[in-house]
């Protein structure tokens, strides 16, 4: 059989049999059709990753493409904080354009794509001060990137749902329009009872038009804010057990041992997908301490010892919240994450893999993701011989390969001279 791409000499880690496995990969329409020690086949491309190291390519659960890069032209959030951040990008979303979200959102998304990563789920602001207009700028977006990633939207109440009157019918018309996801954020909202509200809501509209669920949940250092305990016990209520992800969860770290794990418990019982943004919240949380200074990211190992689906997102690029930092690539956030949460032993970095990739694709719902015959050819080749070092050097994507054909390439080159 003569087939579309062939890689020589790659070599890819096997979670089955926890071991590396030096193969050769064959592709044909789009799809892996062959995975073998040495593969003999003629190819209209040839590529020999010499021994380096082919994951699939990653998948970012977590981005706000609507709001990166507004840091270039907004006033500095001098507090540094979540309260200042959202009233600052008040007034620069009144300002958007379709065009102006199709700039910026697109820079970003090509960012991504050299660096390894082919889907992403944005979320969205949809709310009286921007109204559609940003959910309609992303429409757009995902038109124009659609042949080299897959981008899920989700339809994003920021200024909350009962606090900001009409936004319900927004989010309605946003799913209608083709938002794939169901957002929220119910600790942004006046009183507890307008915060369960706020979840009742999310869900009445996901299952009239049967869609995921995907809230910004507790993302503050208050261990009063307890909305995650209730959409743990709304998802076993409604029957929606893992369709459901809670994003940030800062607050479950501040929680007193004995609450955190009776919520943790009741979140593994709902099945209830978790996303951790250590970038973004290291930098917003703990800004009232002064020693010591919270971490500001969620109870990560712990989540992962109950066997719940933990992952991370980039979340900010340049925006009010992450005004500085921020480069739309997942190796950088897993190793913010790995000093965050202190990863170190083996099976933590093997953990912090699965992050970006197996995790998030789940949380993604995509199907027939991996590097093993049938699965899409959707896969990165790196400089790097291993799971650790392509978190410790942060190396080039050599290849990002999206369903067979070549997206991006990078041929950079050191030299060392000496006197």
């Amino acid at each position: 059989m003569k087939y579309d791409l062939v890689i020589k000499n790659a070599k890819i880690y096997d979670y089955e049999r926890q071991k590396y496995l030096k193969i050769d990969i064959a592709v044909a329409d789009g799809v892996i059709k062959k995975v073998n020690e040495h593969i003999k086949a003629t190819a209209k491309t040839v590529i020999d990753a010499k021994n380096n190291l082919v994951t699939p390519a990653f998948v970012d659960p977590h981005i706000h493409l609507d709001k990166c890069l507004i840091s270039e032209d907004i006033p500095e959030n001098k507090s540094g904080t979540l309260k200042e951040a959202i009233v600052l990008t008040w007034e620069r979303k009144k300002k958007y354009t379709k065009k102006d979200i199709l700039s910026r959102a697109g820079r970003v998304i090509e960012w991504a794509v050299q660096n390894g990563t082919l889907f992403l789920r944005t979320h969205v602001d949809v709310d009286p001060i921007g109204g559609l207009v940003p959910l309609e700028g992303m429409l757009e977006v995902r038109q124009k990137y659609k042949n080299i990633v897959d981008l899920q939207i989700v339809a994003f109440p920021q200024e909350g749902i009962l606090q900001a009157e009409g936004t319900k019918e927004l989010m309605e018309e946003a799913i209608k329009l083709g938002a794939d996801v169901v957002g929220g954020m119910p600790h942004n909202e006046r009183i507890p009872e307008d915060s369960r509200r706020h979840i009742d809501i999310c869900f009445e509209i996901a299952q009239k038009y049967d869609k995921d669920i995907d809230m910004h949940v507790d993302e503050t250092d208050d261990p009063n804010s307890q909305t995650l305990q209730y959409l743990a016990y709304k998802t076993i209520k409604e029957g929606y057990q893992g369709r459901v992800t809670a994003c940030h969860t800062c607050a479950l770290a501040a929680y007193n041992d004995y609450y955190a794990q009776k919520v943790m418990d009741l979140v593994a019982e709902a099945k209830i997908n978790m996303i951790t943004n250590p970038a973004t919240n290291l930098m917003l949380e703990g800004r009232l301490d002064k020693q010591p200074i919270r971490r500001g990211i969620t109870r990560v190992k712990e989540l992962i010892e109950r066997g719940i689906n933990v992952a991370y997102g980039q979340d900010c690029v340049k925006d009010a919240f992450y005004p500085t930092w921020g480069k739309a690539d997942m190796l950088e956030v897993g190793l913010i994450l790995a000093h965050a949460a202190q990863f170190t032993l083996p099976k933590e970095i093997m953990y912090l893999y699965k992050m970006p990739t197996i995790n998030s694709a789940k949380i993604l719902g995509i199907k027939n993701y991996g590097i093993k015959d049938g699965d899409i050819a959707s896969f990165n080749i790196i400089n790097a011989p291993d799971i650790y070092e392509m978190f410790r050097l942060q190396p080039e994507r050599l290849y990002v390969i999206r369903e067979g054909k070549i997206v991006a390439m990078c041929t950079s080159e050191k030299k060392l001279y000496f006197l």
